[in-house]
């Protein structure tokens, strides 16, 4: 008992008289009245207030910023004493702006034993070190912290933004002065320009040549002013710089600040602000040095532009254009040309460089590349954050097109940027050297590439994903958009067939991911623009070179890989893609004239499109099904137009599904509903037998059985059974009804075609059907047009119950709109010409023989005389429209919103209104998960536990 009582003397709380800990000023900050809640409890806090202080002291890191300060916190100010937050942020960008200007900043970095000795002395008291480097991280985290609250106030531009950040002060006396001193100091240093890129339009004296980095000196109000000229010329009175504009000036000064971006070793004189480039690559030849050390800071500076940027997130779609970012439209309108041009390249070569050896850092040392590395070294790569970060201002800068930043539409009504509009998409558009599109294009596909490697590697999970996947395509699209040199780079380098075979691969990764549907619809029409290209199409008979993962590999050519990879997205996605699937066959068809040697797999592939589009339930269910049956028979002529003695396979599994062709060229809207209450019949009727079997498998394995006893005479139509499992060109009319049920079947595995073939498919060499001359194919189209008026009352509500979606009604006069117009007439030809002379050598010859026969017949059959005239090519290059600019725009921020969701929340729970923020239930993570991806990295990355629901 007397022990007991020793306890109970103890204390409470443990006394820690050093602070070792470092938490207590913290958790006051927190806690107590003279933190955080003083902001929003006392009303008009002087700027002199000794409160401001620790908001600039007391920081660490940015977690402790983005913990210490929510943006609750940040909202009730805002309602409760909105002067305070004003307050708030004139004293942290003042200080800063001082600080970047002190001569004791950037402050050296001091070794770990006398950091440790330093913060045993403030923490005693027994003396003061003021760390400048800390002081201004601190302001940039916590203006990252308050500016999304402040972005999130109802109206285009809030009068309190007005007020505090765009309002320009009058100048006076003092700062005409000092503006004055600064400007000639600057004059003086002033050295020739570090790169030029090449401008037709605006010649710069300054900046022709190449020599030495420009230093400056880091005052931010000469470059501030010089920017203005223009506006100063216009204005009598003059004006000092906003708060946003020297806060956009101090970032850049702070992109570029020796010791603290830049290795202190290039440093001129005491100029410390030297607008250097980061990395060796475009605009440069030459590498500063070794920078890992500032990494951090640089992902520091660019968190804050980027939370600049982010006043468009705050914005609805439908005044995207009409209320542009105000912040945005400063970067990319304002900046002098140096610091566009620096700031361009410095984070396109930071990002493109990813990859390479000699920007790896301890996690990209030999250790760090370990298999299973990133399941044991936990915590942020910095080197992938900062690369992350400058692909997303790339992506942001490069896609802004709101208000006046809009495209100039030229000569021939093709729009494109201007040094006026946005600088940035200006100059990206202005490369022109091989050596900046081989490093580009270099550097892109080593992303891909690696990003391939930890999908399928040796050992499954054992390398990490690229994070930044997904920016890097969006750059790479805006840089095959805007640059039509780099476009006509790529597909004349020998990469061009693996950019496409990476872009598809990826694609069929994240295809059974909701939230990444819209990343599918990038790929789709990047695809899509691809293949409008000649030089693309003429690589398509080459063989694919690429690394890919082996369950996509595909025998034959690139023509090959990308038929197979086309289909496995529509095919296996059960209509979740469905507004992708115009784009991919636009691109099949695009590319048909150049298929050279399709086999046999890919020909079917090719026919199962053909049936899928063709099905009477999928044709009337929505008005705009028809389309993509009409882009793939013009792919079929494509084919037969221009290469029909190069793809005989092609040939030939046309002229077996000959009867399809036909019954299309007569199609109705009867027809069409009369199949579907067949299908619905046969599948009720199925339903009623299989009750009384024991499983539904054993139904199932029964149905395959018998189709498996039955005889094929003909061996390319086993074959077909054998690799494809749909195009069974030899099935037997009983086992159609079958077939016919599991197409009307919504519950159908995702593996299967989205709808399965309509038609009855007859054995080609027990076929009676004549060859359809131009006559009979008339009578047929007329006959057809005859039934239209067969319609019972029966059919007539079926067609307005159940057939269309989303209230959708078919009617015979939109059948015969679209029906009339199908491009059937080539291929009707090419079968009335081939097919009897196929029919006569299946039956004089033996199966063994008839099929490389008939093969040979087809290689070198000529129908120049029977066919019309190819016409010129005329490929469909998907078109910007202000819609698909709303909705890229959306995915760039929706992706960037994720990426910022961990670690620190920068816009969490913040009223964004550019997309809609859909939050997933938490669950924890089991044991098993992690044994999981430790053994076989089966299941794939959850990076967040929110998603977003964008428009597909």
């Amino acid at each position: 008992m007397d022990g007991l009582k020793m306890f109970t003397k103890l204390p409470q709380k443990i006394p820690d008289p050093f602070n070792l800990l470092g938490d207590q000023p913290k958790l006051a900050f927190r806690s107590q009245p003279g933190g955080i809640a003083k902001l929003a409890s006392t009303r008009n806090i002087p700027e002199k207030d000794s409160y401001w202080e620790q908001y600039v002291v007391l920081f660490d890191s940015a977690s402790d910023v983005f913990t210490l300060i929510t943006h609750n916190d940040v909202r009730r100010a805002l309602y409760e004493a909105p002067e305070n937050v004003a307050t708030l942020i004139r004293v942290i960008t003042s200080r800063l702006f001082n600080l970047v200007s002190d001569h004791t900043f950037p402050a050296p970095a001091p070794s770990s034993v006398s950091s440790l000795a330093s913060s045993l002395m403030r923490s005693t008291g027994a003396g003061t070190e003021r760390n400048t480097t800390k002081e201004v991280l601190n302001c940039i985290r916590v203006l990252q912290r308050v500016l999304p609250a402040v972005f999130e106030i109802e109206s285009e531009l809030s009068r309190f933004e007005q007020e505090v950040l765009w309002k320009r002060p009058p100048v006076r006396e003092q700062d005409r002065a000092a503006s004055g001193a600064a400007g000639s100091a600057v004059d003086e240093a002033t050295a020739q320009a570090q790169f030029v890129i090449e401008d037709e339009d605006e010649t710069d004296e300054e900046e022709d040549g190449q020599g030495s980095p420009r230093a400056r000196v880091p005052k931010s109000p000469p470059r501030e002013q010089q920017g203005q000229k223009a506006k100063e010329a216009e204005k009598p009175q003059e004006t000092m710089p906003s708060i946003a504009e020297r806060l956009f000036s101090c970032l850049i000064d702070l992109m570029f600040c020796c010791g603290f971006t830049l290795p202190t070793k290039i440093q001129v004189d005491h100029y410390k602000i030297n607008y250097v480039i980061w990395e060796k690559g475009v605009g440069s030849t030459t590498d500063p040095g070794p920078s890992q050390q500032y990494e951090t800071n640089k992902t520091e500076v660019l968190r804050l532009l980027l939370v600049l940027l982010s006043r468009q997130i705050y914005v609805p779609p439908s005044a995207l254009f009409t209320s542009p970012s105000s912040y945005t439209l400063h970067f990319v309108q304002k900046l002098p040309r140096r610091d566009v041009l620096t700031v361009l390249c410095s984070l396109m070569n930071t990002a493109v460089n990813a990859t390479h050896p000699g920007s790896a850092n301890v996690m990209g040392t030999v250790a760090g590349r370990l298999p299973y590395n990133h399941l044991l070294m936990k915590g942020e790569d910095p080197r992938a954050s900062l690369v992350s970060m400058c692909f997303q201002v790339l992506c942001v800068l490069l896609d802004f097109q709101s208000g006046s930043a809009r495209d100039v539409v030229g000569e021939g009504q093709t729009s494109g940027p201007t040094a006026k509009t946005n600088a940035f998409r200006y100059f990206i558009a202005k490369l022109h050297r091989p050596s900046d599109f081989a490093f580009i294009l270099n550097g892109v596909v080593s992303i891909f590439e690696s990003e391939m490697a930890s999908l399928h590697g040796l050992l499954p999970g054992s390398r990490k994903s690229v994070p930044y996947m997904c920016e890097a395509v969006i750059f790479l699209w805006k840089m095959l958009e805007l640059n039509k040199k780099f476009r006509a780079y790529l597909l004349d380098s020998d990469k061009g067939m693996d950019v496409m075979a990476y872009l598809l691969c990826y694609g069929l990764e994240i295809k059974d991911k909701p939230e990444q549907h819209g990343m599918c619809r990038v790929l789709s029409y990047m695809i899509q623009s691809l293949s409008a290209e000649r030089a693309f199409g003429l690589k398509l008979g080459s063989p694919l070179r690429a690394q890919i993962p082996q369950k996509w590999v595909t025998p034959g050519t690139a023509g090959d890989f990308m038929v197979h990879a086309i289909y496995s997205m529509v095919a296996t996605t059960s209509g979740s893609l469905n507004s992708l699937y115009p784009a991919l066959i636009i691109a099949l068809s695009n590319s048909a004239p150049y298929f050279k040697n399709l086999s046999v797999t890919s020909s079917a592939r090719l026919l199962q499109l053909f049936n899928a589009f063709s099905n009477p339930s999928f044709l009337l269910s929505d008005e705009g099904h028809p389309r993509l049956l009409f882009f793939i028979l013009e792919a079929f002529n494509g084919v037969l137009l221009h290469g029909l003695a190069d793809n005989p396979n092609l040939v030939y599994a046309i002229l077996h599904a000959h009867k399809q062709f036909e019954d299309l060229g007569t199609f109705t809207l009867a027809r069409g509903l009369r199949e579907i209450r067949r299908i619905q019949e046969l599948k009720e009727e199925r339903a009623l037998q299989t009750q009384g079997r024991g499983s539904t498998d054993k139904g199932k394995r029964r149905a395959r059985d018998e189709e498996e006893g039955l005889s094929h005479s003909d061996e390319k139509a086993r074959l077909l059974q054998r690799e494809m499992g749909s195009l069974d060109l030899a099935r037997s009319t009983e086992t159609l009804p079958d077939s016919r049920s599991r197409s009307g079947d919504e519950e159908q595995p995702s593996t299967r075609p989205l709808m399965s073939p309509t038609a009855t498919e007859t054995q080609v060499g027990n076929s009676a059907t004549p060859a359809v001359s131009e006559k009979a194919r008339g009578k047929m189209r007329a006959a057809g047009r005859s039934l239209s008026g067969d319609m019972t009352g029966s059919l007539e509500r079926l067609a307005a119950s159940g057939v269309g979606r989303n209230g959708f009604v078919p009617t015979q006069e939109w059948v015969a709109s679209w029906q009339q117009g199908l491009p059937l007439d080539t291929i009707m030809l090419v079968i009335s010409e081939l097919l009897p002379k196929v029919q006569n050598l299946q039956s004089s010859l033996s199966a063994a023989t008839a099929t490389s026969a008939i093969t040979d017949m087809l290689r070198s059959a000529n129908l120049d005389q029977v066919l019309p005239k190819p016409p010129p090519l005329s490929p469909r290059r998907f078109m910007w429209s202000e819609a698909s600019i709303v909705w890229l725009t959306s995915l760039i921020w929706g992706e960037i919103y994720v990426r910022g969701m961990t670690p620190l929340g920068i816009w969490n729970n913040t009223a964004v209104r550019l997309f809609y923020v859909k939050h997933a239930q938490t669950q924890p993570r089991q044991i098993t998960e992690t044994v999981t991806n430790v053994v076989g990295g089966l299941l794939g990355r959850t990076d967040s536990t929110q998603s977003l629901g964008r428009r597909q």
